[in-house]
């Protein structure tokens, strides 16, 4: 009997196993460590989170950050904790669900050292030599500084890493994180700005390089024989510091450690260098800094780059670079990408745009979000999965008017739904505001949104495309759908800001423009002022694009830096260094409250003081306002509706609430995946109980 061999792949080497210490990984497809805004007070929105990467084919999947003690506290902020059995419980949620689809459960054991604040366990923090991490963002700001670190409290430290190893051994973890990046007490030691330590623990690298190895080793020590012992280390910041007897000290480091864990997670020493979004940073940026570790090891090397085109994976391998394609974002955009790849089907992966809207959510303290993938967090929330929204138990008639993002992502999941979808765009092509912005600077990636829907879409023999469709109330009714969603967006206002942090009152004059102005191609002649009080990447964006146009560009803002909320997203750093290499002279703390068109008048929020500006142009970016006229005249005619046979009307997106694209997706999919259900509040989550800690009264001592 002939049996025909399956047809070799070039993506072939993504999914050979590859052994980490005393255990396997299916396949190169490895789900680094990162926040995702669930705690172990979420533990089954975490374990439904993590368990659909499992089922989409990611070999290795880890939690983030865990904390081995309670003086490694980082609340507000999300974060998991490793401290007793209620958290083993929790976990194991999460490794049992990771199990049952062949994949291997990681933990990411976690002290912060001098970079957590301990705001609720209200401990000192430690640090080799008491220096703090003084950060400038408020949401990471204390003023409780942290201790120098005795022998004793290093030996509590290791205590606290074994025993946070046999937790997470015995809450069925295969892989055991030792951490040594980000700021945190590993990365610490390392660095001489933060070691001045005069034992064996600080001086020379040597030295400085012993707590991270007592780390491994105690860890493998306690689980060594079950679990495979991992080193997550930053690099960038050892990279650019030349060593005595290599080319750097991040050889050096490498070079010393090299036999001693059982697998090397190299990374960046900060979020926007580590998680740099698309708009400033490519795909496999992290090369020129990781590019030498697997030269000074045997172990096995997992990196990461925002990778999403299994060609670039393969070429990491290919070149010695990576034994595993590490993947955060990219594996929240598609929890099936692994699947895709391994089935042929490169075109239907849902490609991560970079835009960190997933980061920001950490920083908000909720579950993750995403703007490609809008189930993300909703696995368990509301039973969302991200390939199969269910059938419909009867299709019907559905138009949607608007084809921007909303717009399509509820045209897609109507579709998948079995329902009949015409989905109408009075433009020349789909894409809504994307349209736009995606030709401004560094934003290309984000046409994925559109791309991937339209991909899909046109697929699709139940879903009817037009565009140059602009709808009235006639042309609705000669359609004669079940229901209508006006997914018809929003415009920007000329709306000023007043000193309480509202918008308040117009300005009005020849030369003042929007965005909106901009995108059709009305542009400003001579000196112009940007004046951004939308706070996200618009108004930063868009004075970088008319710098670029050869426009007269400043900027001014109420906030205390430019394009302020991108502090959630990691971008900040790089939208001021951006807006310098244009020259662009940036204002803060100020709003416009008069404009003549020979000058601004710039008002200090705090004091009042007011100054002219010399410009002849004002762009503002600040309110948006739904574009719902079509909406409100559809249902102030009840009678009209009936006698089109229309059931419902809905807004969706930016028609119901301008916002960021992310909730844009979200209201789209939500509405296509409720329609003809009873819509259901999403299910809230509780923290494992298995005992409660014992606690007397003082009250009830009294009374005794």
């Amino acid at each position: 009997m002939n049996v025909m061999a399956k047809p070799q792949s070039r993506y072939d080497v993504l999914f050979e196993p590859v052994r980490i210490g005393p255990v396997t990984a299916p396949n190169r497809f490895f789900q680094v460590p990162h926040a995702s805004g669930m705690t172990n007070a979420l533990p089954r929105v975490r374990a439904g989170f993590r368990e659909m990467k499992a089922e989409g084919g990611w070999g290795v999947i880890c939690t983030g950050a865990c904390s081995i003690d309670v003086s490694s506290d980082d609340t507000p902020l999300p974060m998991a904790t490793m401290w007793d059995d209620n958290d083993i419980r929790a976990h194991a949620m999460m490794t049992d669900a990771v199990h049952k689809h062949g994949a291997l459960a990681g933990v990411e054991l976690w002290h912060g050292g001098a970079s957590v604040m301990n705001r609720s366990s209200r401990i000192a923090p430690l640090s080799p030599s008491g220096i703090p991490w003084m950060a400038t963002h408020v949401g990471f700001m204390g003023n409780l500084r942290p201790r120098s670190m005795d022998k004793q409290d290093i030996r509590d430290v290791l205590r606290w890493q074994a025993e946070g190893a046999r937790k997470a051994r015995s809450a069925g973890f295969d892989v055991v994180y030792v951490y040594a990046g980000m700021g945190y007490l590993g990365y610490e030691f390392l660095l001489p700005e933060y070691n001045h330590r005069s034992d064996e623990y600080g001086g020379s690298l040597e030295n400085r390089v012993r707590f991270v190895r007592e780390m491994i080793e105690v860890t493998k020590e306690a689980v060594g024989q079950d679990c495979g012992v991992a080193l997550r280390i930053s690099l960038e910041e050892l990279r650019g510091r030349p060593g005595q007897n290599l080319a750097s000290e991040a050889h050096e480091v490498i070079a010393l450690l090299a036999d001693v864990p059982d697998l090397f997670d190299v990374k960046m020493d900060s979020s926007p260098t580590d998680c740099s979004a698309s708009r400033f940073t490519g795909e496999g940026s992290h090369e020129p800094v990781i590019d030498f570790v697997k030269t000074l090891t045997d172990k096995p090397v997992v990196g990461v780059g925002r990778f999403t085109s299994p060609d670039t994976m393969v070429s990491q391998i290919r070149r010695g670079v990576l034994d595993f394609i590490g993947g955060a974002r990219p594996s929240i955009a598609d929890p099936f990408l692994p699947n895709k790849i391994r089935e042929g089907r490169i075109e239907e992966i849902r490609e991560c745009i970079g835009c960190n809207i997933c980061i920001s959510s950490w920083h908000d303290g909720v579950p993750v979000r995403c703007t490609q993938n809008p189930t993300a967090g909703e696995e368990w929330r509301r039973g969302w999965h991200p390939e199969n929204p269910g059938r419909a138990e009867k299709g019907e008639r559905v138009l949607v008017i608007g084809g921007g993002p909303a717009g399509l992502e509820a045209a897609l999941t109507l579709g998948r739904r079995g329902h009949e979808v015409t989905l109408a765009d009075a433009g020349s092509i789909f894409g809504g505001r994307l349209t736009f912005e995606r030709t401004l600077p560094g934003l290309s990636a984000w046409n994925r949104v559109v791309d991937y829907r339209l991909g899909r879409l046109n697929e699709m023999p139940n879903v009817s495309l037009y565009l140059e469709s602009r709808l009235g109330a006639s042309d609705i009714a000669d359609l004669a759908p079940d229901h209508v969603v006006v997914a018809t967006g929003s415009r920007w206002s000329n709306f000023t800001y007043s000193s309480m942090e509202i918008p308040v009152g117009r300005i009005t004059h020849p030369n003042v423009f929007t965005p909106d102005d901009i995108a059709a191609g009305r542009l400003p002649v001579g000196p112009t002022l940007v004046f951004d009080f939308d706070n996200y990447y618009m108004g930063g964006v868009l004075t970088e694009h008319l710098a670029a146009l050869g426009i007269p560009v400043s900027y001014a803002t109420p906030a205390g830096q430019a394009s302020a909320w991108t502090i959630m997203t990691n971008e900040l750093p790089l939208v001021h260094r951006a807006l310098a290499k244009r020259n662009v002279p940036v204002t803060t703390l100020v709003t416009v409250s008069a404009f003549d068109g020979k000058a601004a008048t710039l008002t200090q929020i705090f004091t009042g003081e007011q100054t002219a500006f010399a410009c002849e142009n004002l762009v503002i970016v600040g309110l948006r306002l739904p574009n719902d006229e079509l909406y409100q005249s559809l249902i102030a005619d009840p009678a009209f509706l009936a006698a089109a046979g229309i059931k419902t009307v809905e807004r969706i997106g930016d028609a119901l609430a301008p916002g960021a694209i992310v909730h844009a997706v979200h209201s789209g999919h939500r509405y296509g995946r409720e329609l003809g259900l009873q819509p259901q509040p999403f299910r809230r989550d509780a923290p494992v109980v298995d005992f409660e800690p014992a606690f007397t009264s003082r009250a009830g001592l009294a009374e005794g």
